[in-house]
């Protein structure tokens, strides 16, 4: 009998356990504090997966890291006779641009810690992907100028840098050269940098949206409900 009782109680006991917890999180008073804690936590997770996938496939390197103009440029190197050449360029970056996205962590784990919330509050209140704009409008130049050391190694580890003059030097001869930004290490940054704002943009809307996602007890309290 006592074996019995004893899960009949349990049973019973959850819907009040259930009970008390709803009623913590109702009775909750969400302070500006707890917001930017909050704020920071969820643009922290959005990095920590990285940029995964095929973000920086072979398949798409070309027309994910230059800009279109430049991308059209090299989608028609077959007429300059550098399709080989372009192959294996392509082939190495795809391998590096995914490299320096881990790499990039950190620099984005500092701009998020040293990140100044002037209203964590309407942050957290506005939704879809508010955080995330918030930190590119505050932090998008600074990002750029830190990760560009971070492509720069990256592009030197993989000897880009000599595939990348060759490769652009019929270009420069066609004079689209003084017209386009053929900096690869800043267009690296770039692509590297949007590619992560992407990713935290899509784990903002996870965190705000499922309750499976809010994986920490500040992340519940200030995203389990609407305010």
């Amino acid at each position: 009998m006592k074996k019995l009782f004893l899960p009949l109680l349990a049973l019973l006991m959850l819907p009040f356990a259930w009970s008390c917890s709803s009623s913590r999180l109702a009775n909750y008073t969400l302070t500006e504090q707890d917001a930017a804690d909050a704020i920071r936590q969820l643009l922290q997770f959005g990095t920590e997966g990285g940029v995964r996938g095929n973000a920086f496939a072979k398949q798409n390197i070309i027309n994910t890291v230059f800009p279109e103009q430049v991308a059209k440029v090299l989608n028609t190197a077959n007429d300059l006779g550098l399709s080989k050449d372009l192959d294996k360029f392509t082939t190495t970056l795809s391998t590096a641009a995914t490299a320096s996205v881990e790499r990039s962590v950190p620099v984005f784990a500092g701009a998020i810690t040293g990140m100044r919330l002037s209203d964590a509050m309407s942050l957290v209140k506005g939704g879809g992907s508010s955080a995330t704009e918030y930190l590119k409008s505050q932090t998008s130049s600074q990002l750029l100028t830190a990760l560009r050391p971070v492509m720069e190694t990256a592009l030197a580890e993989y000897k880009l840098n000599t595939m990348w003059d060759d490769l652009t030097k019929p270009i420069k001869n066609t004079g689209l050269g003084s017209r386009l930004n053929l900096d690869l290490s800043n267009l690296m940054a770039i692509a590297v940098r949007d590619a992560m704002f992407r990713k935290m943009a899509e784990k903002e809307a996870e965190i705000r949206n499922n309750a499976s996602a809010r994986t920490t007890p500040l992340l519940q309290r200030v995203f389990g409900r609407s305010w």
